[in-house]
């Protein structure tokens, strides 16, 4: 099996320890399906403050994200993985979701890019990464998070990650739908009953059931999904 690797760039490496060391992530990293290293953009400063931002050209409020650091970190991750993808996390980006991850998911090297403050030099978007990706119409206070959520979806995607490679398919948005209702023990809580299809022995009454409860769920909880299927 190939071997998957992440390069973060981050000015907040510890916030990584705890998602990445529990759960499927840390197993498929034992398992050597995965290698993720995440790297103190302050290792990459020349000024003795290990400064990182300044304030902007033209005036406006906040700190603005110095290209030299961010450059100097890509070229020296870039000597161990020069055919890696580079991604910049920002609000700004092209919207993240499930087809996305399944075209990462193809690409052995990511390299993330976490902003902070109140974005990045223009340059490093226009020169130095391959593209941008936003999580959602909000505002985080850095792109930590956001790699975060970039790592987990994606890897999921890789084969051997997951134990059941099913689980894949059935799961929400995979077939452009949200998953269907899921029930399990007790089939009576205070009056509350499972459905009788899900009880009754009958694999074609159940996968229809299925179908028509995914597509239903999709249609009152997500319309958007749902008339991007009518259009289809």
């Amino acid at each position: 099996m190939r071997r998957h690797r992440f390069d973060i760039v981050s000015i907040f490496p510890g916030m990584f320890e705890s998602p990445f060391g529990d759960s499927i992530i840390h197993r498929a990293r034992e398992k050597g399906l995965l290698e993720i290293r995440v790297h103190d953009l302050r290792d990459f400063t020349l000024n003795k403050h290990r400064k990182v931002d300044d304030t902007p050209f033209g005036g406006g409020v906040g700190m603005i994200m110095n290209v030299e650091p961010i450059a100097r970190a890509l070229e020296a991750i870039k000597k161990e993985v020069p055919k890696a993808r580079t991604i910049l996390l920002s609000p700004g980006g092209k919207p993240f979701d499930q087809k996305k991850a399944s075209q990462l998911a193809h690409q052995e090297s990511l390299i993330l890019i976490c902003g902070r403050y109140e974005g990045v030099d223009e340059r490093v978007r226009l020169h130095f990464v391959d593209e941008e990706v936003s999580i959602g119409d909000y505002i985080l206070t850095g792109g930590e998070i956001p790699a975060m959520v970039l790592v987990e979806t994606v890897s999921r995607l890789i084969p051997g990650v997951l134990g059941d490679s099913e689980s894949i398919v059935e799961e929400s948005f995979a077939g452009g739908v949200l998953e269907y209702p899921q029930y399990t023990r007790p089939r009576d809580f205070k009056g509350f009953k499972v459905p009788d299809v899900l009880v009754s022995g009958d694999p074609k009454k159940i996968r229809a059931w299925q179908k028509t409860e995914a597509l239903k769920k999709t249609e009152s909880v997500r319309p958007d999904l749902f008339e991007k299927i009518k259009r289809a």
